[in-house]
C-alpha cells in the first residue's frame, strides 16, 4: 500500500524505512524506548508490520503493528518528527493503517500512550475495561547496560 497525499508518502513498505532515522527518533527522542540498540530496532523492524511517513524520500513518521494478523495487534513506536508534527499526518497513517488488509478481522487491537488519549479516541481506541484482567512483567530501564 502506498499513498500519496498534500507531498507526503505513506507506505508499507518496508523496504522504504529508513532504519537509523528510526533508530535516532527511538533511542534518543522517545519517551517509551530511549537507549534502545540498533539492533533491537532492526528486529522490531523486522518482525512487525510496518509502516512510514516520508517527505522528499526523509522518514518523517513510522508506526508499526506487532500481531498475528489473525486474532490481536499491537501499536507500537509511533512518531512523526516535531517538525511536521500538526499537519494530521498521524491521523492519516494511522486511519490508513486500521484499514490494511492484514489488520482485519482482529479481535483486539491494543496500545499504551501518555500523552495521545486524544487522537487514539478518534479511532475507537478506549481505556481497558478491565485493567485488573491485564498482567504484564515490565523490564524498566531494558535498554541500559548494567556493569
Amino acid at each position: 500500500m502506498e499513498i500519496l497525499e498534500q507531498g507526503f508518502v505513506f507506505s508499507d513498505d518496508v523496504n522504504k524505512i529508513d532504519v537509523t532515522a528510526v533508530f535516532q527518533y527511538l533511542s534518543k527522542e522517545s519517551y517509551w524506548a530511549k537507549g534502545i540498540p540498533v539492533e533491537t530496532v532492526k528486529r522490531s523492524i523486522d518482525n512487525s508490520l510496518c509502516f512510514g511517513i516520508y517527505k522528499d524520500a526523509e522518514q518523517v513518521g513510522f508506526a508499526r503493528w506487532i500481531t498475528d494478523k489473525a486474532t490481536f495487534g499491537y501499536l507500537a513506536d509511533v512518531y512523526v518528527l516535531p517538525e511536521f508534527q500538526g499537519q494530521g499526518l498521524m491521523k492519516k497513517l494511522i486511519s490508513l493503517m486500521l484499514f490494511h488488509n492484514d489488520l482485519q478481522g482482529l479481535r483486539r487491537y491494543m496500545l499504551a500512550t501518555k500523552d495521545a488519549q486524544g487522537l487514539y479516541s478518534q479511532f475507537g481506541f478506549k481505556p481497558i475495561e478491565q485493567p485488573e484482567n491485564l498482567m504484564a512483567v515490565v523490564i524498566k530501564d531494558a535498554y541500559i547496560k548494567h556493569t
